[in-house]
């Protein structure tokens, strides 16, 4: 009886002390605080995982211009600057970086700005091959796009984005200036860039049909199974659905751009209705997603498949990039014979080999952002 009351007593006063002012004020402010930030960091996630509107390319050449006719090209320029602009301005700026909460916690956005990262990169690429004149600006803006991102480190991404919208906006102020700089009028650089294109949301579709592990309902929806990459873990799974959703924004905006720039290209080519298509397909994934996680349910079931329904939008949007490539007149394609060069000139005649001019170091530069996608991927 006696232990048992003793007992009772120094469990009371163990309460008591820590009841005591001295103690009771460290523990409980610092239990509010941690509840507050959670709370904070929670609310904050969920703001910055929404997906940024859209934009009008010809307000953006407006704010960028400032009024005055544009060159050639000026539509292409201004709509890939606001692109990659978005990722610096939406709600919380660059995540796919960050080494704090809540960026640190979230990987839908992170993997939507994957996703408009490498169609600009892709863009950047190919607009040396689009231009005349002088292509400086523009090859410098694809080294800037060039690196991890996830550098967090100076010079993080952030900086190298920047460095390239102060690129694109000195090479849309020589736009403006007399001069031959601008894009060509014969739609030279669009094939090329339309077939990487194509090639991107192939691998993209792809992804998406290697989330479902069933290969045998695969195979029955006639996908070839054999081609396919490993099965994508579950834990990615989203990732891989909000990369072709920013992919695939991106790329309904830059789309715009250039149909601004090349539309009598394309009318002539009488691709006007297959890119309007294009831009059907691309829109529809982009449709609002009601479930707040994404799902890879089964046939009729009671749950939906996330990952198949965006993999037909990308594919057939792949099949429309690929008949758009294919469309478009080849460079020297229409020109006379009368006007053909009677002679070839420099090494070109002695090896018959044509001059390099710049190819080559711009096809590099296409293999190593193409190395890093694959690493960052």
């Amino acid at each position: 009886m006696g232990l048992t009351r003793k007992g009772a007593i120094r469990r009371r006063s163990k309460v008591e002390v820590l009841e005591r002012p001295q103690y009771g004020w460290i523990w409980k402010p610092l239990l509010v605080l941690l509840v507050l930030y959670l709370v904070a960091t929670l609310a904050l996630g969920v703001w910055w995982s929404r997906t940024p509107a859209n934009f009008d390319v010809e307000q953006a050449v407006a704010e960028q211009r400032g009024g005055g006719t544009a060159a050639r090209g000026a539509v292409t320029v201004a709509g890939l600057r606001t692109t990659l602009a978005t990722l610096l301005d939406k709600p919380g700026g660059y995540l796919r970086n960050d080494i704090a909460p809540p960026g640190l916690w979230l990987d839908n956005m992170p993997a939507w700005e994957y996703g408009v990262l490498r169609q600009a990169r892709g863009l950047v690429a190919a607009m040396p091959a689009m231009a005349k004149g002088s292509t400086e600006a523009l090859e410098s803006t694809a080294v800037s796009l060039r690196g991890d991102g996830r550098d967090w480190f100076y010079p993080s991404t952030e900086h190298h984005v920047r460095q390239a919208l102060d690129e694109l906006d000195d090479y849309l102020v020589r736009l403006g200036e007399p001069g031959d700089v601008g894009f060509g009028d014969g739609g030279q650089g669009l094939a090329p860039w339309l077939s990487g294109v194509a090639e991107a949301l192939d691998d993209l579709g792809g992804r998406l049909s290697a989330s479902v592990g069933d290969k045998e309902r695969l195979a029955e929806l006639g996908v070839p199974v054999a081609s396919l990459p490993e099965s994508t873990p579950w834990y990615r799974v989203d990732n891989v659905f909000f990369e072709a959703r920013g992919q695939a924004w991106a790329l309904r905006h830059l789309l715009a751009a250039v149909r601004r720039d090349q539309a009598d290209v394309l009318e002539a080519a009488g691709l006007s209705e297959r890119w309007n298509a294009l831009a059907v397909a691309l829109e529809r994934s982009q449709r609002r997603l009601w479930s707040p996680v994404v799902l890879n349910g089964s046939g009729f079931g009671i749950f939906a498949n996330h990952s198949l329904v965006m993999a037909s939008h990308v594919l057939k949007a792949r099949d429309l990039v690929r008949d758009l490539a294919e469309g478009l007149p080849a460079p020297d394609e229409g020109m006379e014979e009368d006007e053909a060069p009677a002679e070839k000139s420099g090494a070109e005649a002695d090896t018959g080999v044509p001059e390099s001019r710049g190819s080559s170091s711009r096809s590099g530069g296409m293999e190593e952002g193409d190395a890093t996608r694959s690493s960052e991927g």
